[in-house]
């Protein structure tokens, strides 16, 4: 048997991203774009569940974010997590890679014991693809990046293909490890129905507390215990909780400094309407001469 922990992130859907999100000084207002499961992390936890379904063992999400982020806290369940884990606290906000990674390794360290991490690649929404190693690096654990395959699997041993310029490696590591899965590598299992049933009601901490707030009939305490009972409690990790130093935390920790930012927004110019006809193809391919685009 062999138990997994997987980092996933929540982040902004960036695919139909405009200026309408866009902020003054450059930067994207995140509460204007819905939040999704990173792809390449649900790519990350679908390896994890492969090798649960044909070794054993468990399979562990944890994210680090805002509230919000129980959202796909939730999916990991609908997909075969055995548990989740909620990383949150107002001093993790302003968190760079290194002071992220700083978090998450305190917080795998707690969850205690693994054979495998694993990550995507990198997050849409920072592109850095430092997290994963840095959270390596910290826990003191061999990693492989860029995997396209788990190829063998034997014992304290396994055998990864991974991708590199102008083709891959194969590469043999000692367990544990920490693994970074590119986008293109499985295709992520649908949501089962019977877990949805499950987990959909399946609540953190701070959604909790939402629900008691203007009902005199409910108690945090009674609704965490009934939660904890029906295995639906979503526990949340805390700066507290994992006795961190707040100097490593957040923007006190994130030596990360942005010089510039540049506001691009695509806008439409002007257009000709071209006819469907032969004329209209000639006048076409003469612009298109004439720009220097054909030629």
């Amino acid at each position: 048997m062999y138990n997994s922990i997987v980092l996933v992130k929540q982040v902004p859907d960036t695919a139909n991203i405009s200026g309408s999100v866009m902020r003054d000084d450059g930067t994207v207002n995140r509460a204007k774009l819905p939040a999704i499961f990173n792809h390449e992390d649900k790519i990350a936890l679908e390896f994890a569940l492969r090798i649960k379904d044909k070794f054993g063992g468990t399979v562990t999400a944890i994210t680090m974010g805002p509230p919000r982020a129980s959202d796909i806290l939730r999916e990991c369940l609908y997909m075969g997590a055995d548990s989740v884990y909620l990383i949150s606290d107002r001093k993790f906000a302003g968190a760079d890679t290194l002071a992220t990674s700083y978090v998450l390794s305190e917080a795998i360290k707690k969850i205690g014991k693994f054979d495998f991490i694993f990550a995507g690649r990198q997050a849409i929404d920072g592109d850095t693809a430092q997290v994963g190693p840095q959270t390596a690096e910290k826990l003191d654990l061999p990693q492989i990046t860029y995997v396209e395959e788990i190829q063998n699997l034997k014992g304290k041993k396994a055998k990864i293909k991974r991708k590199i310029d102008g083709g891959h490696e194969v590469v043999e590591a000692q367990l544990p490890v920490l693994l970074t899965i590119l986008k293109d590598a499985a295709d992520p299992r649908p949501f089962r129905a019977k877990r949805v049933m499950a987990y959909k009601g399946a609540k953190s901490l701070t959604e909790l507390e939402a629900l008691t707030e203007g009902n005199s009939l409910l108690y945090i305490d009674k609704l965490v215990h009934e939660y904890e009972e029906k295995n639906l409690f979503i526990p949340t990790l805390t700066m507290d909780d994992l006795n961190l130093d707040s100097e490593r935390c957040g923007v006190k920790g994130s030596p990360t400094k942005v010089h510039k930012i540049d506001s691009v927004v695509l806008m439409g110019g002007n257009h000709i309407r071209i006819e469907p006809n032969k004329e209209g193809m000639g006048k076409l391919i003469d612009q298109l001469l004439e720009d220097h685009i054909f030629g």
